[in-house]
């Protein structure tokens, strides 16, 4: 293969060579290359900002998409209604939204990679999650070869999942619209961590541009913030999910386990807790690979990694709290060339 590595385009900087390297800075162009690939049978991966993929040292042997659409349209509707384009920077257009009074994903803050990646994980941080803003999402149907729009309510959103992760190669997102209220103060901070920087109760509410400077400040502390001088950040986020547990595994939980019920009976439980207390504390790893120095949930490139090395110890933590706890860690990042265990395993 003869593209570029993908290492230059994740935040892990890992992965090896695309055998096409595309980039779309236009709705048409993305859905031109997209349908291309499709007509002639050709593996397609859509790369947005690159923060949520582990890409394996083979690269991808097919045609990667870059999307570079850009575009914000706004527009008075009760609330604010406002349409981006998929390619757009997330935080850039957070900062965007909190300049102007729109309230609802401010504890969204310094979250990387692009607008269209939100819905698909829906990405989620300091008690809100994207799908509470999102009215709906534009997309062109690679199935029926047609351009879409689905609705919040069609488009199956959970904890850190949606029907475009589901079906990842169903639908390539164009542009998202949302919904957001207008004024000065944000949403009701529900996160513990994040009412006592802002000196405020769960359940009451701060100045807009406040909740986005402690989230900030928040995330930087646990390495979560892109800075290329601190290896602490060369990573995915959140390499597993917090686990939901149906009631059975959870009461053979020991004592001191985190534990959050659900309202449909399942028990939510911290994956760094578990992760913490299995033996892989911060910093634990080769020295290529390790588990930050800020954040137990954060896999990382100490520089001059292979995505093999990341991929080996994310199963030696996956397998070590299994064997501790009983309980299997799902990887929150997309694996592209390279697997994990999963439940249905």
């Amino acid at each position: 293969m003869t593209g570029p590595a993908l290492a230059e385009h994740t935040t892990l900087r890992l992965g090896g060579p695309a055998r096409d390297f595309q980039v779309a800075t236009t709705e048409s162009q993305l859905v031109d290359v997209v349908a291309t690939a499709d007509r002639e049978g050709t593996p397609v991966l859509v790369l947005g900002g690159g923060s949520n993929l582990v890409v394996s040292d083979d690269g991808f042997p097919g045609t990667v998409v870059h999307v570079r659409t850009r575009g914000i349209e706004s527009e008075p509707d009760g609330l604010v209604r406002v349409t981006v384009a998929a390619g757009e920077d997330w935080d850039d257009f957070v900062d965007h939204a909190v300049s102007r009074g729109w309230s609802g994903i401010e504890a969204l803050s310094g979250i990387p990679g692009s607008v269209g990646a939100t819905p698909i994980q829906n990405v989620g941080a300091y008690g809100q999650e994207v799908c509470e803003t999102v009215a709906s999402v534009r997309c062109w149907d690679r199935v029926e070869q047609r351009v879409t729009t689905l609705s919040a309510s069609d488009c199956g959103f959970g904890y850190r999942t949606s029907r475009f992760k589901k079906d990842p190669t169903r639908h390539v997102v164009l542009s998202v619209t949302f919904h957001f209220t207008p004024g000065d103060l944000g949403a009701p901070v529900s996160y513990a961590e994040l009412a006592r920087r802002l000196g405020v109760e769960p359940g009451q509410r701060a100045p807009m541009r406040r909740v986005r400077e402690a989230v900030l400040e928040l995330r930087a502390g646990k390495g979560m913030v892109l800075d290329s001088a601190d290896h602490d950040t060369w990573s995915a986020g959140s390499f597993f999910t917090n686990p939901f547990l149906d009631a059975e595994v959870a009461a053979a939980l020991p004592d001191g386990v985190p534990r959050w019920p659900q309202p449909d009976g399942s028990m939510k439980t911290s994956a760094a807790w578990l992760i913490e207390h299995s033996g892989f504390g911060k910093g634990y790893g080769n020295g290529r690979v390790a588990v930050s120095s800020k954040h137990t949930l954060a896999l990382t490139n100490r520089g001059g990694a292979s995505a093999r090395e990341l991929v080996e110890l994310a199963e030696e933590i996956q397998a070590g709290v299994l064997e501790k706890f009983g309980v299997l860690l799902v990887n929150e990042p997309v694996l592209v060339g390279c697997e994990l265990p999963g439940p249905e395993d």
